[in-house]
Parts: C-alpha cells; structure tokens; sequence
C-alpha cells in the first residue's frame, strides 16, 4: 500500500488541513491563492454543517469552513467526482456564509470577504479550448474593472497541473504538486524538504495514523475509488447511448465494472485479496 494517504479521500483531506493541530498548513496553503491584502494572519474553525433559515431548504455541509482574525470567511472544497451544476452548487454555498452575518437590529449590510475554494479531482470545462487549471472569479464590471471585493470563487482543475518537480517555480506549485502526487510519494522531494511540507509529509503518513483511524481511511478510499469508477463508467456507456436513458442504463450497468476497476487499483495499492472482498463485496478469485 502507498506511505502516505490520498488527499482527494474526506479522510485525507481533512486530516491535512482540517484538524486544529494543522491549521497552520491550511493558512500557508489559502495564503498562496489569496491577495495580499486577504492574507491570513491566524484561522478559527466553524461548523462545517450550515442550517438552513427555511426547513424546506436544502442544507450545505463543508469540507472545511473557517474564518480569519480579520473576519473574512473561507470554504474550502475538495471534489473527486464530476457532477452537473457544481457552478451553481458554489453559489449556493457561498450564500451561507453571506446570511449568517446578518445581524440583529441596527445594521448597515456590511460584509466580510466570503472565498469559495474548490479543489477538483476533475475537469468541469466541456470545451477544451476554455479549460484552465485555475480560474479566479470575482465580481468585474462590462470593462472588467473589480466592482466588488467580497465574493471571489477559486476553481482548481487538478487534472490539468502537469508541472514536474523540475518546474516548479512558485510555494503554490509546490503546493499543488504535494496535493497531486503525494499518494505516490515514498520519500520526501528535495524541493519539499522544508519545514511546512515536512510537518505534512508527517500528518499524511499512514504508518502515524492508530487503528480505528487506518480503518476509516481504507473505507473512505474505497468510497473515493468506487465514486470515481463509477462516474467514469456511466460517462462512457452514457455518452455512447447518447440519450438521457444511456446515462441512467450506464449506471447500473457499470456498478460491477466500477467494482472490479476499484479492486484492480486496491491491488495495485497493496490490499490483500481479503481486504479487497471485505470491502468491495467481490468474490474472491474475481478479480
């Protein structure tokens, strides 16, 4: 199995930035996206579960939802698998941290920064000629001049960062090439052999993590692999239908496929075959 966790897991991405032990790397990671006169001085966790006003409404739950010294709010999004509208779910979410500052009695509508942050483990551009690794997204006037600082949207198309170690230019590259490759990871690069990176090299190792925690992680990897095969295969079988019906036919009809993809790469990870069909419900000899 790999030394170290995969970050694109719940597990493992919360373990990394979503501990208070680890708020550290949080602020040096969000400090390498935001402006500088956003920069984080020193964070504070929220709720990541945000209620609705109205029962009727559907609620958001975050992957990580902080707020800086300064005021200004963060969610932070990590996505493994393509879905319809995630633009529109962004602006949902955004909303709620929008609302909750509303305040009782006198008050002027004065708003502290929101940052929407998502980290995809996809690409969410159909045309490739607008696909972009990043996109930083504020609220521009028809001349594109900023006309309001308070809502910015950040969209991190993993897939398409393709910098090797050689290439590394900047402390966000270097980031982002740990996110993309640390599952694969058996020792520490050179060029991330410093003081931040080591204490994540340290959080990300399995051999750290106790009993209960290694178990939760094996499932959420389990989930993370299923999740991705089975939205790859739907895909490919619902495109060659090409009709609404072929989607829905290449989901059911792809849940076995998905399955045996997920036990391939547990095998190629280094799960033995009983983990394997504990965890997929496969029969032994299947795969």
């Amino acid at each position: 199995m790999s030394k170290y966790l995969n970050p694109y897991t719940d597990f493992g991405f919360k373990k990394l930035f979503g501990e208070e032990a680890n708020k550290d790397l949080l602020t040096d990671f969000l400090n390498q996206i935001l402006p500088a006169h956003h920069q984080i001085a020193e964070l504070h966790f929220k709720n990541p579960e945000q209620l609705p006003d109205i029962p009727l409404e559907r609620k958001a739950i975050f992957d990580i939802h902080c707020t800086s010294t300064q005021g200004e709010q963060f969610i932070v999004e990590m996505q493994k698998a393509k879905m319809n509208f995630f633009k529109d779910r962004s602006v949902y979410y955004a909303t709620f941290p929008i609302r909750e500052q509303a305040k009782k009695g006198d008050w002027l509508f004065k708003l502290a920064p929101v940052y929407f942050i998502a980290i995809l483990d996809f690409e969410y551009d159909e045309q490739e000629e607008q696909r972009k690794f990043r996109r930083d997204i504020a609220l521009r006037d028809q001349d594109g001049d900023l006309f309001f600082d308070k809502l910015h949207f950040k969209f991190l198309q993993m897939p398409l960062f393709n910098k090797t170690e050689a290439e590394l230019e900047t402390r966000f590259d270097q980031w982002i090439y740990f996110l993309k490759n640390l599952e694969s990871f058996d020792h520490i690069p050179a060029i991330l052999n410093e003081q931040i990176f080591q204490k994540a090299f340290h959080t990300a190792e399995l051999a750290n993590l106790n009993q209960e925690q290694y178990h939760q992680y094996e499932k959420n990897l389990l989930d993370y692999m299923s999740a991705k095969a089975v939205v790859l295969t739907a895909w490919e079988e619902g495109k060659a239908e090409g009709k609404a019906e072929g989607l829905a036919e290449g989901l059911a009809a792809g849940e076995q496929r998905a399955k045996l993809e997920t036990a391939q790469k547990m095998r190629e990870l280094g799960f033995s075959e009983a983990q394997i069909t504990t965890l997929t419900g496969l029969a032994a000899g299947s795969f």
